[in-house]
């Protein structure tokens, strides 16, 4: 070996991706690179935030910025295929990056379960160019027909698009008084194949949660399946709904990076099967909403991931005993509105007021895991900041 670093691969920029990298950086004999298809970090919990009127900033982070200081080699590219025998990542343009560790963290994307028309008509909000592109459409709406759309449909009761159904109405409200629409009522539907809210969470808590929508003025609808979906219609159980306006949050799939590169993975729902290191292969570790892994599809899990792998490849190169991986059981906090959160903290349930100061607390630390306590500080009070492209809206604001 002519290097006199071990080389550590990182692919992705999601939490777990940077969490790693960050972690890594700290052992002097790591040469750490990390390869994302994006030149920032999105904060996931945020962007519905940022879809309906929030600063983008709150979650919108260069990686130059967090990695500032640090020994990390970061490159946008995209990954496309492991060369397994020469250890190395080569990139959708043909670079080749090597490696004698790999940390593969590219998070999931969203899965349409082969529903015809739902790709090419619907909205999303799981990344940032889709939660600005939501957000654009709403306000063109509103300049081109000068009033709202018959329907506002959200497909899908997990955490993503409970928290943009909580948002919604204030902010359609807002935005049609600086469009001058006025005494116009809005409807806003969320639609769920399951007979609950949050499956995950126990049966009272989205019973809790759905309570909760109503009362903002959401219409929830439950068990109900979408079977395709028009440029004019969303059709659910055989019924349409007219809407230009339907937001899929309902399902996601493992990044198609590990089919098409031969990994082991899951037969329901695809994530790459992991020893009791997290490693996929040998110097290959999977971590975050890419491992099967319980918890797995969590922010906080990914972080526990990136810690856990940090930690073990210190203690590799450093001869030291090799600890089994332990999940970590997260705290679930599920905003739906102004001020209002449901909180599962073990056994503990929580809602209201004290959960929406849970929730800020969660963010603050979020932040803190990947940014200095001045950045997260900075960070943190973007949540208090609107943030509006629309030429009308920009105007209203700045008369105001």
């Amino acid at each position: 070996m002519t290097h006199t670093k071990q080389r550590i691969l990182v692919v992705g920029g999601g939490f777990g991706g940077v969490k790693a990298a960050l972690e890594l950086s700290e052992e002097p004999q790591f040469a750490v690179t990390l390869i994302s298809d994006q030149p920032f970090f999105s904060y996931h919990p945020t962007l519905f935030h940022t879809a309906t009127g929030g600063s983008s900033a709150q979650s919108h982070i260069p990686l130059a910025t967090i990695f500032a200081g640090r020994p990390i080699t970061i490159v946008h590219a995209t990954a496309d295929h492991l060369d397994r025998a020469k250890q190395r990542i080569i990139t959708s343009d043909g670079t080749s990056y090597p490696y004698d560790k790999l940390v593969l963290a590219l998070g999931v994307v969203d899965n349409y379960f082969g529903i015809e028309g739902l790709q090419d008509f619907s909205y999303g909000i799981k990344t940032f160019a889709q939660a600005q592109r939501f957000k654009a459409h709403l306000h063109q709406q509103l300049t081109d027909e000068h009033k709202p759309d018959l329907n506002y449909v959200i497909v899908g009761g997990g955490p993503t698009g409970i928290e943009l159904a909580g948002a919604l109405p204030m902010y359609l409200k807002r935005i049609m008084k600086k469009h001058g629409v006025r005494g116009r009522k809005v409807h806003i539907d969320l639609v769920e194949a399951a007979p609950a809210l949050c499956p995950r969470l126990p049966k009272e808590m989205g019973e809790a949660i759905a309570r909760r929508l109503k009362r903002l003025g959401v219409c929830v609808y439950l068990g109900k399946a979408v079977q395709g979906q028009t440029a004019d219609a969303l059709m659910v159980d055989g019924k349409p709904i007219q809407s230009h306006t339907v937001v899929w949050t309902a399902g996601t799939a493992n990044h198609p990076f590990f089919k098409a590169n031969d990994f082991a993975v899951q037969e329901h729902g695809g994530r790459v099967m992991v020893n009791k290191y997290l490693q996929a292969e040998p110097d290959i570790y999977v971590i975050g909403d890419n491992a099967d892994t319980p918890y797995t599809g969590m922010a906080q899990t990914a972080l526990h991931d990136a810690d856990f792998v940090a930690v073990h490849l210190y203690r590799e190169l450093h001869g030291k005993k090799l600890l089994p991986y332990k999940p970590k059981k997260p705290i679930y906090v599920t905003p739906a509105g102004p001020h209002w959160a449901a909180v599962l903290w073990g056994k503990v349930q929580l809602y209201g007021w004290v959960g929406w100061l849970l929730r800020n607390a969660a963010d603050i630390r979020g932040y803190h895991d990947l940014e200095s306590c001045w950045l997260t500080t900075k960070q943190f009070m973007t949540e208090f900041e609107t943030e509006e492209s629309c030429p009308v809206c920009a105007t209203k604001s700045a008369n105001a």
